[in-house]
């Protein structure tokens, strides 16, 4: 797989985890000024479309967005969600550097299972060596 992809997954992991956090920054503004629930709507949408954070984490979203149809055109589905998923470790690691969030053992457990799941599935990626096996999917393709 060409380097640019994994280019293009790497910026599109870091554009939805960083819009992941401008979100949750925005909300958070938004909440704590104004109940989401029960509340004026309008008063809430207005806030909506006024908040920087928000902008900005819509804005990343649609980057990530964009990056992802980018890469789905050049490797395979299967390939390219689990890789995307480290984007969960990313997040957790930005929620607790960058919003202050507690983040517990048992969370950064999580990460680096996900985080394992993710490095097979990238040495999935690369040719073989001789010492995979070819497995045949009755009804599908092999591999």
């Amino acid at each position: 797989m060409p380097l640019v992809t994994y280019i293009l997954l790497a910026i599109a992991i870091f554009a939805q985890a960083a819009g992941n956090v401008f979100l949750s920054k925005g909300m958070k503004q938004i909440a704590s000024v104004s109940p989401l629930i029960g509340g004026n709507f309008l008063a809430l949408f207005s806030q909506l479309v006024n908040s920087p954070f928000i902008w900005a984490g819509t804005c990343l979203l649609i980057i990530f967005f964009l990056l992802f149809l980018t890469v789905l055109s050049r490797a395979e589905l299967s390939f390219v969600l689990p890789v995307i998923s480290i984007e969960i470790v990313v997040n957790v690691a930005f929620a607790g550097y960058f919003l202050n969030e507690p983040v517990s053992l048992i969370r950064w457990i999580g990460a680096v299972l996900i985080s394992t799941g993710v490095i097979l599935v990238m040495r999935s990626g690369q040719k073989p060596t001789g010492t995979e096996c070819d497995v045949k999917i009755p009804g599908g393709q092999g591999g």
